[in-house]
């Protein structure tokens, strides 16, 4: 039997996001078109006979209830109503509170790396359901790939796979609190939603300058007028010749898409001049 289980944990993008509103319970209804990118953690999952341990190789992260792996755990161990423990180590790679799902990404794959260990008490299905309840973005980090999400990031539909780019992931040292943003975003005049059939129909299609000039992110209305370094990047990323460049999430890492290795190297060598946490990656 398994006594260790090794998982990569991969980021994500927004290529659409757009909220439709605030719901009863507190939550927004959301859609957007999320992808999975070849940049990721690296989550060790050990059995233990009880208790769970997590650490990380960053010191400022938690490695209590408030880090989101360890209720990862706690409640797959709830949920199976196994007897059980777990020692969870973590090499982060994705930046923190960068709008890129680490920390949903580490809780997915503490979720499928205790199934594996447990001989797979729970169904694909089931883990699914289980990881709604651990945050919006953790759905998808189970799933990955190219995705339409629609209710609160919860709904998941497959779409036409997102053809291979160059991505370059650019973050400023800024840390964006999500709930911050869609508290002012309740507030402010949000300007045209962007057309997500739009983006698919043209995706399906393989017309990418209509996907390119389809991709939109509501939350740079509230983010970027407080953080006019956002423009400024993806301003820039655009000059060095991406051919979109948008913010992911809530924030603050901001994303361009590139045809040209060269351009895309030598931007990346630009903005690292400027910039600690800059990734050259590509779509998974």
């Amino acid at each position: 039997m398994k006594q260790h289980c090794f998982e990569s944990a991969y980021a994500k993008i927004n290529l659409t996001l757009d909220v439709l509103g605030k719901l009863e319970n507190g939550y927004h209804e959301l859609e957007s078109v999320m992808q999975s990118v070849n940049l990721f953690d690296l989550v060790i999952v050990d059995k233990m006979p009880k208790g769970i341990q997590v650490s990380t190789n960053l010191k400022y992260l938690p490695n209590n209830e408030k880090n989101i792996a360890y209720q990862a755990a706690k409640l797959f161990f709830e949920v199976t109503g196994i007897r059980g423990g777990a020692k969870i180590l973590i090499r982060k790679n994705i930046p923190v509170a960068a709008g890129l799902a680490g920390g949903s990404g580490n809780a997915a794959a503490v979720l499928a790396a205790l199934n594996q260990l447990f001989c797979a008490p729970l169904s694909q299905r089931e883990l699914f359901t289980v990881s709604k309840r651990l945050g919006a973005d953790v759905p998808f980090c189970l799933m990955c790939g190219t995705q339409l999400t629609t209710g609160i990031g919860d709904v998941m539909k497959p779409i036409r796979p997102f053809p291979k780019k160059l991505i370059l992931l650019v973050k400023p040292p800024v840390n964006i609190p999500t709930a911050d943003i869609y508290r002012k975003l309740d507030s402010v005049l949000i300007p045209p939603h962007p057309k997500t059939a739009d983006f698919i129909s043209a995706l399906e299609r393989g017309n990418m300058e209509q996907v390119y000039a389809s991709m939109f992110n509501v939350m740079e209305a509230v983010t970027e007028k407080e953080h006019p370094v956002i423009s400024g990047i993806k301003e820039k990323l655009r000059r060095n010749g991406a051919k979109a460049a948008m913010m992911s999430g809530s924030g603050s890492t901001v994303f361009g898409l590139f045809d040209d290795y060269k351009k895309a190297f030598r931007s990346q060598e630009s903005f690292s001049r400027m910039y600690q946490e800059v990734y050259l990656t590509h779509t998974n």
